[in-house]
């Protein structure tokens, strides 16, 4: 898969695939994308009312999403347990450029977030004190697990790039990921993608989108 890096408007980076119009962020801004939908509609419910906090994220891509959460659980002394897939890992003359930390004046976290790249697949790997990052080489279709989550951060590609992974059957297996009252937060508001998450079972919350976007989605799974 070839990938070219892109500058968004926030000035933080993105990746585009090469000779189409997709790309893994906003264009807007994707550092604020990133804190909007997965930080402050996911994660940020659950930060001090449940320890650790448990997020799986589909997939897991540039790392920003990931090393936003390890900022959160970092400054907040709250531990989280983070499990992601990702069936086209970047590989590090892509990743080392990404700039992240830099955007946001935390240049001396560019170790740590380059860590979240190096680890190895499909072993628990502390990173600090709050923060343990599991990764799966694989496609989201072919992903099991025994583990329930609080959050999903589902960050798949658009409906219109990958089809496959906006279906009922893989939303009911994102159902049953998660723990009683938990969510799945994503960027994505079609329609389409709405009544097959309540097809599943999730209650539906539009909240207002990123910059940029005028909705985005938080389903919620039922308490009982």
């Amino acid at each position: 898969m070839m990938r070219e890096l892109q500058v968004t408007r926030d000035g933080s980076h993105t990746l585009q695939l090469t000779n189409s119009e997709v790309t893994y962020h906003s264009r807007y801004g994707a550092l604020q994308e990133s804190e909007h939908v997965y930080i402050g509609a996911g994660l940020q419910p659950f930060m001090g009312k449940q320890e650790p906090v448990r997020i799986f994220e589909m997939g897991f891509g540039t790392g920003l999403n990931a090393f936003l959460a390890y900022l959160e659980a970092r400054e907040a002394k709250v531990k989280i347990e983070y499990e992601a897939v990702e069936a086209f890992p970047l590989v590090k003359e892509e990743y080392k450029h990404l700039n992240y930390a830099q955007v946001m004046g935390k240049r001396e976290l560019s170790e740590a977030f380059q860590m979240l790249h190096q680890t190895p697949w499909n072993r628990t790997i502390r990173i600090g004190s709050w923060f343990s990052l599991v990764k799966h080489q694989t496609n989201l279709l072919e992903f099991a697990s025994t583990k329930k989550f609080h959050v999903v951060f589902y960050d798949a590609f658009a409906p219109t790039a990958q089809p496959e992974l906006w279906t009922t059957e893989v939303f009911a297996n994102m159902y049953d990921l998660l723990l009683p009252n938990g969510i799945l937060t994503t960027y994505c508001s079609k329609g389409e993608v709405r009544r097959n998450l309540e097809a599943v079972g999730f209650s539906i919350e539009k909240l207002p989108g990123a910059y940029g976007k005028r909705e985005m989605l938080r389903a919620h799974k039922a308490l009982d």
